[in-house]
């Protein structure tokens, strides 16, 4: 008795897979830019959010001391060097060592008190020194908080490679090797101001009459953006002074130009491309993007 064939198997054709894959090509073209814009939505909440916390980490500072922390370009030293408003955000919130400020403190660039002869950050602080602190008003593990040299590498200007800036949420791998985001501008109202002019010339030391000084970080942003390797990097959009200007005039008012938060300050994340001056930066308000 002869065996029973089997029937033959039929398999696909080379039309029919090719329309399958097309299909799921097709597919996934759909599918993963609504998934980026959910990524990057989520992003977004979770760095105004980290702003938020910084809001509130500020009023307890001004609570503790009757002012917000100073955000001039330069520091307190008889001799003035670059100690920018990032950078006095973050030692006002966590203290330069991260242990919290000394209630003394005079935002000097190497942590020296007003003498300039006792360290008020030392490698190894004293009980008398931690008890002299305020905070850390921020939890250390939350703050995102880098030294310079980790964001720059060895591009860090006149800077010292070891000041500490807050960090936005929006990591990212760093010429240096580390992974970071990019550190959150802080700049300090003068309520003894009335301006908001885009057309004047502020200096390093005056603003000329604005409520607000783009010098204050300007130093930072002109070190331009540290993802790229080379010798130079692509500068800032927000290396253009009326485009800070622009972007932080209050849109709601039309009979004169004022800033948003005109008696109190701002914090700027450059957003989702690293870029300050963008469409994509984040205030600790809502704002409209001005070209």
């Amino acid at each position: 008795m002869k065996p029973v064939a089997s029937p033959p198997r039929k398999a696909f054709t080379i039309v029919e897979l090719l329309t399958v894959m097309s299909i799921i090509v097709i597919l996934i073209g759909l599918l993963v830019p609504a998934l980026n814009k959910a990524r990057r939505y989520a992003m977004y909440v979770k760095q105004k959010a980290m702003l938020h916390s910084m809001d509130a980490a500020i009023e307890l500072f001004n609570n503790e001391y009757g002012g917000y922390p100073p955000s001039s370009a330069m520091d307190e030293s008889p001799t003035p060097v670059p100690y920018c408003g990032a950078m006095k955000l973050c030692e006002a919130l966590m203290g330069q060592d991260l242990l919290g400020f000394h209630s003394i403190s005079v935002f000097r660039a190497n942590g020296l008190d007003a003498t300039g002869t006792i360290p008020l950050y030392p490698p190894l602080p004293t009980q008398d020194n931690l008890r002299a602190r305020k905070g850390p008003y921020l939890p250390a593990e939350s703050a995102n908080a880098f030294p310079m040299e980790d964001i720059y590498g060895t591009k860090v200007g006149s800077f010292l490679p070891r000041s500490y800036v807050l960090c936005d949420v929006y990591d990212r791998q760093m010429a240096s090797g580390k992974k970071t985001g990019m550190p959150i501008l802080y700049y300090k109202a003068n309520t003894a101001n009335n301006l908001h002019d885009p057309n004047l010339a502020p200096t390093i030391t005056d603003a000329k009459g604005n409520i607000y000084n783009y010098w204050d970080n300007q130093q930072l942003v002109s070190l331009g953006k540290p993802w790229e390797s080379g010798s130079t990097t692509t500068p800032h959009a927000l290396a253009d002074p009326k485009r800070f200007y622009r972007n932080t005039q209050n849109h709601m008012i039309q009979t004169a130009r004022q800033p948003y938060k005109s008696d109190e300050y701002f914090l700027l994340s450059a957003g989702w491309d690293g870029e300050y001056g963008t469409a994509d930066d984040i205030f600790n308000f809502e704002w409209k993007y001005r070209q």
